[in-house]
């Protein structure tokens, strides 16, 4: 009588080396025995057998071990995709101040024009204009949320004509921006929570739909996560009146099917509200990678920026950023714990729908 063996899972390590994944530039190296040479992980040199190949977390400690660094990938120096990363946050840094024309931003990174334009956006998923408006529009908001009037807000903001603000204002905020300079007090955000199999869940109700759940594990921390995303809202207590919505959500958490029934208020960029659709399309039992998502958007350059706007993601389990894993199929980080995540995932791939 014979029994099955579970496969030993591969190294991931050998998994980022065989697809040259350049994110993992950086976190290790890898050394050959046979040509006594060690690389960094996106290295394009002919790929080795797997049996002639050492991991070092270091460089130095690949030196040590008597291998030497490869003339081809520069493994002790900076990686494109690390120059690229740099880049673009002294990038992001400059546009949160205020615009920068494209010309100036390019020369700065001493790249040009069309490469910048193309690297930012594959970093953050917007172009450097969009950036620069989203950062615009909070520096306004700020300045409402801390007494100041709309027209002075706007203009310290950096926009053009009161008229301008007013329109971005009704996309953006979804209240009157005289609401908001009286401190949100214009929306009224009802809130409540429940017990699950994954702790506590939290709601947060708007006059539009489920604007947040959050997965806790205690009701006092739920709560506190919602007055932080609203701050400039009126938060209230639900109660009662709200107790049958309230189950309509723990009945989701625990039947995936029942989600996409549920109205939900989603508030992000344009980019992150085309990622969040599109993890709403991701088939219940499966998952998908962030460059599976990221070519499903339509942008399969820009699986870094997907990974934000996962991160970013205030709908827990109704918008499943949890079906979204690395290449290799190893659960990325999840806001509310990798253990829910296993929970979520291992009850969706029993789930017969």
């Amino acid at each position: 009588m014979t029994h099955e063996v579970d496969p030993v899972p591969e190294d991931p390590r050998w998994i980022a080396v065989c697809d040259r994944d350049a994110e993992q530039d950086g976190a290790f190296v890898y050394a050959v025995a046979t040509t006594g040479v060690y690389c960094r992980p996106s290295c394009p040199s002919r790929r080795p057998l797997r049996r002639n190949v050492s991991f070092f977390a270091l460089t130095g400690d690949a030196e040590a071990a008597g291998y030497r660094p490869c003339r081809r990938c520069r493994p002790t120096e900076m990686s494109p995709a690390q120059r690229n990363a740099l880049m673009v946050e002294a990038a992001c840094r400059s546009l949160a101040a205020g615009p920068v024309p494209l010309a100036e931003l390019a020369e700065a990174a001493g790249v040009s024009a069309h490469h910048f334009h193309r690297t930012f956006k594959a970093h953050t998923g917007t172009t450097p204009a969009q950036f620069a408006r989203a950062c615009r529009a909070r520096r306004a908001a700020e300045a409402l949320a801390a007494g100041d009037r709309p027209a002075g807000a706007a203009f310290a903001a950096g926009f053009a004509s009161l008229s301008r603000f007013y329109d971005e204002a009704a996309a953006r905020f979804t209240v009157h921006p005289s609401a908001l300079a009286r401190g949100g007090r214009g929306e009224v955000i009802v809130v409540t929570s429940g017990a699950s199999a994954l702790g506590i869940v939290t709601v947060a109700f708007s006059r539009q739909g489920i604007a947040a759940v959050r997965l806790t594990d205690t009701e006092a921390e739920g709560r506190q996560e919602i007055d932080g995303i609203f701050r400039d809202a009126l938060v209230v207590d639900g109660g009662e009146p709200f107790e049958a919505l309230l189950g309509d959500v723990l009945a989701a958490v625990e039947e995936p099917s029942l989600a996409a029934e549920l109205p939900v208020d989603i508030r992000g960029t344009a980019f992150e509200e085309r990622v969040w659709g599109a993890l709403r399309d991701i088939p219940i039992g499966t998952t998908a990678s962030y460059a599976e998502v990221a070519a499903a958007i339509g942008a399969p350059t820009s699986h870094r920026a997907v990974a934000r706007a996962c991160g970013a993601n205030r709908i827990a389990v109704l918008v499943p950023c949890h079906r979204v894993v690395r290449a290799d199929g190893s659960l990325a980080g999840y806001r509310w714990g990798v253990e829910r995540k296993k929970t979520l995932l291992a009850k969706e791939a029993a789930y017969d729908g």
